[in-house]
C-alpha cells in the first residue's frame, strides 16, 4: 500500500464492487449506486478501469496500455494521472 495525502491506495488497484459498468460506442459509462453517481469513461479511461482488475500493479497497466495504444501512445504519468482520477471518483480501491 502507498499513501496519497491522508488515504491509502492500492499497488494493485481494483474497481469497487456494486458498480454498474456499461460499455457504450467510446468508452464506459460506470454506475456507483451507492453514492448515486455516473462516470463516463472514455477509451484510454476505460481500458485503464479495466485493467485495475486487483492482480496488476502499476508498471503493469503502464506495460498493457502501451501494448493497447502503443509505446508512445499515452505517458507513465498520464497513466498514473489516470488511476489517481479513478481512486478519487471512488472507483477503485
Amino acid at each position: 500500500m502507498a499513501r496519497r495525502g491522508d488515504r491509502l491506495i492500492s499497488d494493485k488497484p481494483s474497481a469497487v464492487e456494486g458498480l454498474e459498468i456499461n460499455e457504450v460506442k467510446d468508452g464506459l459509462v460506470v454506475y456507483d449506486d451507492g453514492h448515486d453517481s455516473v462516470h463516463f469513461l472514455n477509451a484510454t479511461a476505460a481500458v485503464v478501469f479495466t485493467l485495475c482488475d486487483g492482480a496488476r500493479d502499476h508498471q503493469a497497466i503502464v506495460d498493457a496500455i502501451a501494448i493497447v495504444f502503443g509505446p508512445d501512445a499515452v505517458s507513465r504519468a498520464r497513466v498514473e494521472a489516470c488511476i489517481a482520477e479513478l481512486e478519487d471518483a471512488g472507483l477503485l480501491r
